[in-house]
């Protein structure tokens, strides 16, 4: 790889390596926007992984159209056997870290049938005094604390306390789950597990094994709490979920344990991003604030749906081509892997108006951000809406002055564009309108 420095080169750009994801990110997107130049999707050889099957590589899919057009076709960009991972994994580790993102019809309709009706909109009502009472208790805590890591001390809290609270997890196991969460989510970052971008051997076992421990602990939460909620339900997701008869069937415990798991994946870490992102491109933009506080209630759906364009929580996902297919004039073949570049497409050009610029009242915004139109749109976003929101709400009315200060510590990943640290700032805040602790 080039320095820093230099201007991105088509020559350079490798999307199957992970030095690519350590670069700036302006690099990154200027990369994309080389991508997007060219005339068809562009194939990226995998290196091998010791340990997993090799990969021949994948196709990226860098364009609006072309992301949304496979999105449509699951009968043709198929998401089994893996939709989070570039490589095919053993069944040995998949047994592990297998969730809905990695199922197509009629397993995916079945268990998203069951779960749909926890996030229906009437249960978000119900939800939403809730996640506004605890975001208050958070802001409140921070101004106690003080300034640090806003990563820690809010934006990973509220998610994670929300569909923790939701699913009837106890309060004591919260700091587990966000522990188990980082390791898999974050299994190509050195700081999470020992996976180094070279792939060496010893490295890159010990990182398979920290991700198999990690997802094997969360199954087994998911089981205790399974077998609880089983003999005494209570109300809570989990209650319904192991109780929930479709069709004559009922959610078997690997079922119940990949949608456990899912829901405390992508409830803590894509919400965490958007939010941790969010103060950032906030500090960054102080005319976007501003317009947002003149007015906040009627401007922040527009602000949630732009952090979420400009950041895009979820970089990639993959799809695998179960039969010959032309989309756009470009020939699949049965067999191809393709990876559905979400933050290009978001940054696209020919589907978005001066797509760099932070626009709260852009209009319209067509994002992928919560993933591509079809079956795997993402089933929580509407809670994480919510709770981006009463966090943005919470956070400048108590802290009119909070501020990213240097900028974050990024994940390396080609899967999350997770935030790790980033600290904030702030002046004297103003009063509670009412106790945030009661």
């Amino acid at each position: 790889m080039p320095s820093s420095t230099d201007p991105p080169r088509e020559r350079d750009i490798d999307l199957a390596d992970l030095a690519f994801w350590q670069r700036p990110a302006e690099e990154r997107e200027k990369a994309f926007r080389l991508l997007r130049e060219r005339p068809g999707p562009v194939f990226f050889p995998m290196p091998a992984i010791p340990f997993l099957p090799r990969t021949p590589g994948f196709w990226a899919l860098t364009r609006h159209a072309d992301v949304t057009g496979a999105s449509r076709l699951p009968e043709v960009f198929s998401s089994e056997p893996s939709a989070t991972t570039p490589v095919d994994l053993p069944d040995w580790l998949n047994r592990y870290v297998d969730t809905l993102l990695n199922m197509d019809d009629p397993r995916h309709a079945k268990v998203r049938r069951t779960v749909s009706r926890a996030f229906a909109p009437r249960v978000l009502a119900r939800l939403h005094d809730t996640v506004r009472a605890r975001a208050e208790r958070i802001v409140a805590d921070l101004v106690r604390n003080g300034p640090g890591d806003f990563v820690s001390a809010a934006a990973v809290r509220l998610p994670i306390e929300v569909i923790s609270e939701m699913l009837g997890v106890p309060e004591r196991h919260y700091g587990r789950i966000v522990a188990r969460t980082n390791v898999l989510l974050g299994f190509t970052d050195e700081e999470y597990t020992t996976m180094s971008p070279g792939f060496g051997r010893v490295g890159t076992g010990r990182a398979l094994l920290k991700v198999a421990r990690a997802g094997r602990d969360l199954h087994g939460l998911a089981a205790d709490l399974g077998r609880e909620r089983a003999r005494r339900p209570t109300g809570d997701l989990t209650s319904t979920l192991v109780n929930a008869d479709v069709d004559g069937e009922r959610l078997s415990p690997r079922e119940f344990g990949a949608f456990f798991l899912l829901l405390v994946l992508a409830g803590n870490e894509t919400t965490r991003n958007a939010i941790a992102h969010g103060l950032k491109l906030f500090t960054d933009h102080p005319e976007q604030r501003e317009l947002l506080m003149e007015d906040f209630d009627n401007r922040i759906g527009g602000a949630v749906e732009e952090i979420v364009r400009y950041c895009s929580p979820v970089v990639s996902f993959r799809r695998n081509v179960v039969r010959d297919h032309e989309l756009n004039g470009h020939r699949y073949r049965a067999g191809d892997r393709v990876l559905l570049f979400y933050s290009s497409a978001n940054r696209d050009d020919a589907a978005f108006d001066q797509p760099d610029a932070f626009d709260i009242s852009r209009h319209p915004n067509p994002h992928v951000g919560f993933g591509g139109p079809g079956p795997h749109f993402c089933l929580g976003a509407n809670l994480a809406r919510l709770e981006i929101t009463e966090m943005f709400r919470a956070l400048f009315t108590r802290l009119p002055t909070a501020r990213a200060v240097g900028e974050p510590d990024l994940l390396r990943s080609y899967f999350m564009n997770g935030v790790k640290r980033i600290r904030i700032e702030f002046d004297a805040p103003v009063p509670p309108a009412r106790d945030a602790s009661a």
